[in-house]
């Protein structure tokens, strides 16, 4: 099935084997990544960041130019978007000079809206509400260090953020289970989790939630967490550390509730103290470095497939 030219704006749009076939191509092109510098030969492709970014704007850029491509990458505040032009105008003027848009946003809104003004494939780096190619690349690590995705739990402990609604989406379409531990108010956002479960309901995942972090992580393969304070939410700082710590803390003692060999996983950037202590994101069941590598895979087979 080819997905050229496809949005990438949530994993939800996409169908299983249309996944798979991502990750497919992600491990195709790190085993032969010489017979694939030539597949976006003659591309360019732009990359917004309104957000600031590390492993996406470097694992892109170094993607697509792995892949023969060429990027552009652009600051909002240095494009006419910082001073008042409409979003659909920037989309339907870069549509005549790119082949694609790799965009890092505030407001997952202003995604569809590019989406909505051109004809060239625009990529989610991120927004508020997503993180699909977080997600996707974590689907990527965890295969190749379970060698399965279907029937493995990840339990997801603290604020129910973009990347949690990612990996919700993106656990029940392959088939994981998923235990979600927050404080009550910052659970993942209602209308995602329905769409979830009915997703659920084909894979014979389950997506549970709970106040409790020890009942999240019982027999869990995967145990994973992000800042409680994401991009944006500064001002709540204070108010979000009370409510979260001591009790979704990753510590040594939580793995005692998972499974012998159950890893650990951050999306980085770690707050470290806060969501979880240096002996666990330093020690040895953390793959934290292989998973922000993973990102680079990924990103080429998804830039194969849909540039």
């Amino acid at each position: 099935m080819s997905l050229k030219g496809k949005n990438f704006l949530t994993l939800a749009d996409f169908s299983v084997e249309e996944l798979w076939q991502i990750l497919e191509k992600a491990i195709e092109i790190e085993k032969n990544l010489g017979k694939a510098s030539h597949i976006l030969n003659g591309k360019f492709l732009a990359l917004i960041f309104e957000k600031p970014s590390t492993r996406t704007k470097v694992s892109f850029e170094v993607a697509i130019k792995q892949l023969g491509g060429s990027s552009i990458s652009l600051n909002w505040m240095e494009m006419q978007l910082g001073r008042g032009e409409t979003v659909a105008d920037t989309a339907k003027t870069l549509e005549r000079y790119v082949d694609g848009v790799i965009a890092r946003v505030l407001n997952h809104q202003t995604l569809i809206e590019l989406s909505k003004n051109m004809k060239i494939p625009v990529i989610n780096a991120l927004s508020n509400l997503y993180h699909p190619c977080q997600a996707l690349s974590d689907m990527l690590t965890i295969y190749k260090l379970k060698g399965k995705l279907e029937g493995l739990k990840l339990a997801w402990i603290g604020d129910g953020n973009n990347v949690c609604h990612s990996l919700i989406h993106a656990c029940s379409k392959f088939g994981l289970n998923m235990g979600i531990a927050s404080p009550k108010g910052y659970e993942p956002k209602k209308q995602i989790l329905k769409k979830a479960q009915k997703e659920a309901k084909n894979s014979g995942s389950k997506i549970e939630l709970t106040l409790d972090p020890k009942k999240a992580v019982k027999d869990a393969d995967i145990i994973y967490t992000d800042t409680f304070v994401s991009m944006g939410l500064e001002a709540e700082r204070k108010k979000r550390l009370k409510i979260f710590l001591p009790k979704y803390q990753v510590t040594p003692k939580l793995f005692e509730y998972a499974k012998k060999d159950c890893i650990f996983m951050h999306c980085l950037p770690a707050k470290r103290g806060e969501e979880v202590v240096d002996e666990v994101i330093d020690g040895s069941r953390s793959v934290v470095w292989f998973q922000a590598e993973n990102r680079l895979h990924l990103q080429r087979g998804l830039l194969a497939l849909l540039i």
